[in-house]
């Protein structure tokens, strides 16, 4: 997938892993992605596990006729972290015709629950 000009460009989230059972993406934690105080955004978890929810949507989904657009998303951020590499686990909960339900996990490089959330994405005809 083509991220240039997009909100993953800026924030240099990377494929790790892509199916439409699970999806794998990193993000640095670094000054792109870090508050006034030095610690990882909530709202970049945000970013980076409504990519990894909207991009498992897409790979499921006839992309010729249809597209994938976020509806509702809830993060609990578990740890801080301030530096490093935080990566999202996503698999989904729910393959509807019209939405999808995905449980995104967010670990730091030793595995430490960082952030879990729970993304529903909506399916749109073109």
């Amino acid at each position: 997938m083509d991220y240039k000009g997009t909100i993953l460009e800026t924030l240099n989230i990377k494929n790790i892993e892509l199916s439409p059972n699970r999806v794998v993406l990193s993000m640095p934690v670094g000054p792109k992605t870090r508050q006034p105080m030095g610690y990882l955004h909530g709202g970049a978890s945000v970013v980076l596990a409504e990519s990894a929810a909207s991009i498992g949507t897409l790979l499921n989904i006839d992309n010729k006729s249809e597209t994938a657009v976020g509806i509702e998303i809830n993060a609990n951020h578990i740890r801080s972290i301030s530096k490093g590499l935080v990566i999202a686990v996503a698999t989904p909960l729910h393959k509807g015709k019209k939405t999808m339900v995905w449980d995104i996990k967010i670990t730091d490089e030793q595995n430490n629950l960082i952030c879990v959330s729970r993304c529903t994405i909506g399916i749109v005809k073109l």
